[in-house]
């Protein structure tokens, strides 16, 4: 997709290190601490220099004027150097860049200078002084500085809308080779590359995200990122079934409808960042009067056929152009004052009239939708038809397959429509995207989960087949929970509570009628608190899928380092739901208990290891014992953060526990290989040692 010229709106500065990895860096931090510097400062400067030219000013003034003009020049100074820095990483806007730190340079200096009392004449009058001179030099010299540090900022904007399409190509570049692997070994190289590239992805969108100052886009773009986190854990399964079944036609239908889904998502990213907009927009304000009228009235009558068929926002947009052409008449010479004053009189009737209308129809929309949605929900809170077609599925049972599939597309038809009628009384244009995600989440993962149970059904005793079904399953559950919490949001709207969000990646509510609630009060995260859970998450998820693929490799499943590595790995990926406010852990209290079972679990595992060790020579031995020594102690951190209380600080907890809990994953992922390794070499020793006692006893026979 080409990449449309100019920033999406030139936000804080997001710009990377060398290796382009864009999450919080120094340069980042510098840029933003310089603007928010400059931007007051500047502003001090302008007040400044409005006094009247006559103004006597006292010598404490002088000072205080000298030293604003000071740190602006220090301010600027630092802001030059963190351009620099983008310059030196970017040839190819270095030069740009270059001249507008320059004359960012020169002005900063030329301030400082002007509002040096030192370097003016001072005739003395009374104790007090004149200054300001030169005016119109401190005037020009803060307009040029302005214009430079925007330059700048633009620049440095497009930099980061650079690193999102060049992030964005070097994802898709990996999905190719992903969709053209044939064996497991090499889908596991590419697919842990590709997991990084991912994670620098989520960063730099996510950030990206938070910079955004259109609401709409800012949904688009959490829209387009949930699908991606979702379905990079689908990718894995689905991959990993294609691999295992590799002439089943379902399973390669399922992979496909995810690659396609991510692809999309892909494009719609970078459509945002770069401020692409759709063909074919028409300006309606250039139509006549006539034209307005004859259109606005097919809308009302549109309505009395289908009141789902127009917005509230079409049908107020059609008449204000209505009206905005009245000024050709009310604005006219020849107009007569009564015709004006008739004009005028009628526009404002109108304009009551059409508000009193959307009220009273929208109110029917409302309860309509509402109540159809929550009927729906409560209906299929039981799942009763998943469960149908993973028992169907193991059962190997085509002929039910073929009932449950034919019930699960009925209900997808159903949740579809509803999400479409929700989005037309969703009352902000950020649900009305939310509405617009759910409809599409609903769509492609009905299909997908009738493929996944088909290739169960035709391979029932495949256990990747079933965990493949699972993992669609679990997010078909968790966009039915999402949806129940697009209503609460909707109806807020409509009732004009705009308080608490219920974000889709929201730390879990204290439980109900508990005698210990008060202890349980979560600090509300905000933006960025929450994006810092969310890439936290996200890391944690795709160490799970990086663990389960070390876990593949062991030929005996039932061996105790492989059962406990499989529990803590089930148990992360509890945590990383938790993190989009999703799965089993709902309270406070839940999650402080899965962790205590969590460190537990790590423990019981560097028992195993410390046990398989005591069977290795001592060079092997000992490196397995420095590998489990880095683990030991993490686990108890991890007991003494659950057990600390942090009253009121919720989310310092839950980020150190996730920290903690991140880290003891990603050696949970090395100790898997390691100790592979080490028991393939101890086998085959022992294999060999076999092989020379037979040899052995058979030339003392002969």
């Amino acid at each position: 997709m080409a990449a449309c010229p100019g920033p999406a709106g030139a936000g804080a500065v997001h710009a990377a290190g060398p290796s382009g990895f864009a999450f919080d860096s120094e340069l980042e931090i510098k840029t933003r601490s310089v603007e928010q510097t400059l931007l007051p400062l500047v502003s001090q400067i302008t007040t400044l220099i409005n006094h009247k030219d006559n103004t006597k000013k006292s010598d404490k003034t002088l000072q205080a004027i000298q030293r604003v003009g000071q740190a602006v020049n220090l301010a600027v100074g630092r802001f030059v150097k963190v351009g620099e820095a983008i310059a030196n990483e970017n040839w190819d806007l270095k030069e740009e860049i270059s001249i507008a730190c320059i004359e960012a340079k020169q002005a900063g200096e030329t301030i400082a200078a002007l509002t040096d009392v030192t370097t003016l004449n001072r005739p003395e009058s009374e104790g007090q002084i004149m200054i300001f001179t030169d005016k119109t030099g401190v005037i020009k010299a803060a307009r040029l500085l302005l214009s430079s540090v925007t330059k700048v900022l633009l620049l440095a904007d497009r930099v980061v809308i650079k690193q999102i399409i060049a992030s964005r190509n070097k994802v898709l570049a990996t999905m190719e080779r992903l969709e053209k692997v044939n064996s497991f070994q090499e889908f596991v190289q590419i697919f842990s590359q590709f997991g990084n590239e991912m994670v620098e992805f989520a960063h730099l969108t996510g950030d990206r995200q938070n910079d955004l100052k259109d609401e709409k886009k800012k949904a688009k773009m959490a829209a387009a990122r949930a699908v991606l986190e979702k379905c990079t854990m689908m990718l894995l399964t689905a991959s990993k079934t294609c691999l295992r079944h590799p002439n089943c036609e379902s399973a390669h239908k399922n992979k496909e409808g995810v690659f396609d889904r991510m692809k999309v998502a892909l494009d719609k990213v970078v459509e945002i960042v770069t401020d692409c907009k759709p063909n074919g927009e028409s300006d309606i304000s250039s139509i006549s009067i006539f034209t307005g009228i004859k259109e606005f009235k097919m809308n009302i009558e549109a309505v009395r056929e289908n009141p789902y068929f127009q917005s509230k926002e079409n049908l107020s947009a059609t008449l204000e152009v209505i009206l905005e052409r009245m000024e050709d008449f009310t604005d006219s010479a020849y107009t007569s004052h009564e015709h004006r004053e008739r004009i005028l009189e009628l526009s404002t009737q109108a304009r009551m009239e059409l508000q009193q209308f959307i009220s009273v129809w929208i109110q029917a929309l409302h309860s309509t939708a509402m109540q159809l949605a929550a009927d729906l929900l409560k209906y299929h809170a039981d799942h009763v038809v998943l469960k149908a077609l993973k028992l169907t599925g193991v059962e190997g049972n085509l002929e039910a397959l073929a009932e449950y599939a034919c019930k699960l597309s009925e209900q997808k038809e159903q949740l579809v429509e509803t999400c479409r009628l929700l989005r037309h009384v969703s009352g902000t244009e950020p649900l009305e995207i939310t509405c617009i995600h759910a409809e599409e989440t609903f769509q492609v993962t009905g299909q997908q989960i009738i493929s996944a149970a088909e290739t169960l059904t035709l391979h029932p005793s495949s256990k990747i087949a079933k965990e493949n079904l699972d993992v669609f399953c679990e997010a078909w559950e968790s966009q039915i929970s999402d949806m129940s919490t697009l209503l609460r949001e909707i109806n807020d709207v409509f009732e004009g509570r705009r308080g608490e969000k219920y974000g889709y990646l929201s730390l879990p509510k204290p439980a109900k009628n508990n005698a210990n609630l008060k202890s349980l009060k979560l600090d509300k995260p905000d933006s960025e608190e929450q994006a810092k859970i969310a890439k936290l998450g996200l890391k944690l998820g795709l160490l799970t899928s990086d663990a389960d693929c070390e876990i593949e490799k062991w030929e005996d499943q039932e061996n105790e380092i492989v059962q406990y590595g499989r529990n803590m790995s089930r148990m992360a990926y509890s945590l990383y739901l938790f993190t989009r406010g999703e799965g089993p852990l709902k309270t406070s209290q839940d999650l402080i208990h899965h962790l205590e079972v969590f460190a537990a679990e790590s423990l019981k595992l560097t028992s195993s290891v410390q046990a398989f060790s005591k069977q290795l020579k001592d060079d092997d031995k000992l490196m397995l014992l420095l590998e489990i020594n880095k683990l030991i102690p993490l686990c108890h951190q991890l007991q003494t953060v659950t057990k600390a209380s942090l009253q009121n600080k919720m989310f310092l907890k839950v980020d150190k526990c996730i920290t903690k809990t991140r880290s003891m994953m990603a050696l949970l992922v090395h100790l898997l290989s390691l100790c592979y390794k080490l028991l393939k070499k101890l086998q085959m020793e022992n294999n060999r040692w076999v092989s020379v006692t037979n040899k052995d006893a058979v030339d003392i026979k002969t």
